[in-house]
């Protein structure tokens, strides 16, 4: 009986350091920020209650709006044209192609970088003295232009380039491992029956992987709430504030403009957005799931 009990309590005692460093590592910092965020606190946090002051003060910021308004943007584009992209990857990939292994490493090695260099990569790419506008030039072609990093109006569009380079790969492998799980049998009854291709893929396989691309928009969703090395890599928000995201309104006013409260309820606001982005999925991928088996 003893030795049962010592077995049984050594996870539990091997996990216990872990359990308390999240709950006041994460959880514990999390709660202290929505608290901030509730105060009047500027250079140095202060427990002085100021109620829903700094989110007036937020939501009337129009540099706020318009990074809200920026990442809405960069979201929509950055999330379609990676699922658009990544299954276009994914179908040319399972039609069992030479040197498959070869193209599904160069597709997906973007992916292992991070953000930062990503950045900076598109950043010299993008230049318009250095990069592919400098290269195009020199050949002969003097007209051409690709210098939106440094355009006002086109720079969002530079970031998203970036994001989607990076990004696509990821879902093209989760798309791809979905595409291999799609019986035989189906494509099979699709050629007796004389059913093209394409309304295969949008009729019967599109619906088959629902679980992948649920599974990438909630990806890709959390690394458009998140962005921020991305931006400063390439464009550091500008040309002026044309590419500012919220993730660099918080690191501005909590580093350079020194106010802690603004920047704790910024935070506050991307954390109620990711959780509203992870409920519906935690609800469908396990609690639904698990309703289901019990019945």
């Amino acid at each position: 009986m003893a030795t049962r009990i010592r077995r049984s309590a050594a996870p539990v005692v091997a996990l216990t350091p872990s359990i308390l460093i999240v709950l006041l590592a994460y959880v514990g910092t999390m709660l202290w920020t929505i608290w901030i965020s509730f105060t009047s606190s500027r250079l140095l946090p202060v427990n002085s209650f100021a109620g829903s002051a700094q989110y007036e003060r937020l939501f009337g910021d129009p540099r706020w709006l318009l990074a809200v308004q920026n990442l809405a943007l960069f979201g929509v584009l950055f999330i379609g044209i990676c699922l658009v992209l990544g299954f276009l990857l994914a179908v040319a990939i399972d039609q069992r192609v030479r040197a498959e292994d070869s193209l599904r490493t160069i597709f997906l090695y973007p992916h292992a970088l991070s953000f930062i260099v990503t950045g900076l990569v598109w950043q010299w790419m993008m230049n318009p003295t250095l990069g592919i506008q400098e290269s195009i030039q020199a050949l002969g072609w003097t007209s051409f232009r690709f210098d939106w990093v440094v355009r006002r109006d086109m720079a969002i569009y530079a970031v998203v380039i970036a994001g989607v380079w990076q990004s696509a790969g990821l879902v093209m492998a989760l798309m791809l491992a979905g595409l291999r799980g799609v019986d035989e049998e189906l494509w099979k009854a699709a050629r007796v029956d004389g059913i093209p291709t394409w309304r295969v893929y949008v009729s019967i396989v599109l619906p088959l992987l629902k679980p992948m691309i649920v599974t990438s928009v909630v990806l890709l969703s959390i690394a458009v709430v998140k962005v921020y090395d991305l931006v400063v890599a390439l464009t550091n928000g500008g040309p002026g504030t044309a590419t500012a995201v919220p993730a660099k309104f918080v690191m501005d006013y909590l580093f350079e403009r020194q106010n802690i409260g603004l920047a704790a309820s910024a935070s506050t606001v991307m954390l109620v957005t990711v959780l509203c982005v992870l409920a519906p999925w935690l609800y469908s991928e396990y609690f639904r799931k698990a309703k289901g088996s019990a019945a």
